[in-house]
């Protein structure tokens, strides 16, 4: 059996053993890394001396072209600072050459200006002395000379005149249909109806006492609801309704004899009755338009459209019905759409409502065709039937061939004989204004409206007009009569200077 104390030696000089065997391997590895490390950094110490070196060479040449460079640049900078310096120096001289020429100029204005001076009192100076000789003043002179000349070549000017007139007379007669067919629609306002007054027959002079009331206060009222002005005079059991607006004057006429035959006349009652009649007449109204709708053919028109063609039964053009105008209107166009082969539909419904705009002319600014387009663009009207509408005053490019048919069919209704009429009120009115601007020229010793009010004669004192001047008299006042009065068509103005030699034989 091994004895213990031996194992126990050997087991310590072996762990001692070991110890140093592990000694010397690691003093034999840290001896081979240390050596590798010596390598490794003799060559890290090699890679950065050629770098360091490379860089040096690098920034030599970097360097070098910086100060190539920068000599580059100073070269540039000089040159371009002597260049300037030569510009200031010539802006310089040119400053002092400006400066010396402006002095001058200074001077030779002053110079003129004591000249000019000079010049004018001389002139003033040779003119008194030239009044004072001859005994004319200037103004005198000049008129002297003009009518000189006037006298000396009149004959001459008046040919000249008359042959200007004769070479461009149907150049003339075009451009002023021109202008006549161009401006006449834009005053294309509904007309105010020429039948302004209503008569009403009364059963007794005694109804008038009660219609006027106690202090006029029945009249005062009636007049205030209805806008219509009631006209009482001697005219036995009579009384006169007046008012622009036909559709207010029908209410008036309905509402008076509702109160003339029930008898009872005072402020409640006369309320009462202006109610009733206002309802009545857009019954009516109401009533028409849908007539007139159906007697066409025409059923997909809206609620308000047809009423306000209904309104045009009240509504009159030089003493046309506007409503059975449009009626007329829309069966002409029919039978033209139907020769040319046209949708008959359209023409018509166009027709119809050409004149739209007029039922509400009075009440919204604007022309009635404006209105109307505006009217059946707001209820969506077909856009054909607003093309074909839109053009019968030739305002706006015929859009479409119906527009051509409707104001052909315009032109045929308004224009067939009997169609169309002026009051002898505003006839004579007319004649009377068209005299009246006549005789307001200086000159004039009298004038005479006529051919209707078509023609305007006017006879002038040889004294005071000469044969030069007629022709400018009569453009005078065509053009007077164009800015003050309102007319169709035109008016020739006629002017007539005539020499007459009288003597006698004793």
């Amino acid at each position: 059996m091994t004895n213990p104390f031996i194992l126990i030696i050997y087991i310590g000089i072996g762990m001692v053993i070991g110890y140093f065997l592990k000694q010397t391997l690691t003093n034999i590895q840290n001896k081979k890394l240390q050596q590798e490390l010596e390598e490794k950094l003799t060559i890290s110490k090699k890679e950065a001396e050629n770098i360091v070196k490379e860089a040096r060479e690098k920034s030599i040449n970097i360097i070098e072209e910086a100060k190539k460079e920068k000599e580059k640049i100073l070269d540039d900078v000089l040159q371009r600072e002597q260049r300037i310096s030569q510009r200031e120096k010539i802006l310089d001289n040119r400053e002092i050459t400006l400066i010396e020429k402006e002095k001058n100029i200074t001077k030779t204005l002053e110079e003129l200006k004591s000249k000019n001076q000079e010049l004018n009192d001389k002139e003033k100076i040779l003119m008194e002395q030239l009044q004072k000789i001859s005994g004319f003043s200037q103004e005198e002179a000049l008129k002297m000379l003009f009518e000189k000349l006037e006298s000396d070549n009149e004959a001459e000017l008046i040919s000249r005149i008359i042959k200007l007139k004769q070479r461009n007379e149907e150049e003339i007669a075009q451009e002023t249909k021109k202008i006549i067919y161009t401006a006449l629609p834009r005053y294309a306002r509904s007309v105010v109806n020429e039948i302004t007054t209503t008569t009403i027959s009364l059963p007794n002079e005694e109804m008038k006492g009660r219609i006027i009331g106690k202090e006029g206060r029945n009249i005062k009222h009636f007049e205030n609801l209805t806008g219509v002005e009631i006209v009482i005079d001697e005219t036995p059991d009579i009384v006169i309704l007046s008012s622009f607006d036909p559709v207010r004057r029908e209410i008036a006429r309905l509402a008076l004899e509702k109160l003339l035959k029930d008898g009872r006349i005072h402020p409640a009652s006369i309320e009462e009755k202006v109610q009733e009649a206002k309802e009545e007449i857009e019954k009516i109204i109401e009533e028409t338009g849908k007539n007139a709708s159906y007697e066409l053919g025409i059923f997909d028109l809206p609620q308000e459209i047809m009423i306000l063609m209904g309104r045009l039964k009240f509504r009159y053009s030089y003493g046309q019905n506007v409503l059975q105008h449009s009626i007329e209107m829309a069966h002409i166009a029919k039978m033209i759409a139907e020769e040319l082969n046209l949708n008959p539909f359209i023409a018509k419904k166009g027709a119809f409502l050409h004149d739209i705009g007029k039922a509400v002319t009075h009440e919204i600014e604007g022309s009635h065709l404006e209105i109307g387009i505006k009217i059946l663009q707001k209820y969506n009207i077909e856009e054909e039937v607003i093309l074909a509408m839109r053009s019968h005053h030739e305002t706006y490019p015929f859009g479409n061939p119906y527009a051509y048919i409707v104001l052909a069919a315009d032109i045929f209704s308004a224009g067939r004989p009997g169609a169309r009429r002026e009051t002898t009120e505003i006839y004579l009115q007319r004649v009377n204004d068209l005299e009246k601007i006549a005789n307001s020229f200086e000159g004039v010793e009298k004038s005479f409206a006529i051919s209707g009010g078509r023609e305007l004669r006017v006879f002038v004192s040889t004294e005071k007009i000469k044969d030069i001047e007629i022709y400018k008299l009569a453009k005078d006042i065509a053009q007077k009569i164009e800015k003050d009065l309102r007319y169709p068509g035109e008016i020739k103005v006629v002017v007539i200077r005539e020499n007459r030699a009288v003597e006698y034989a004793r």
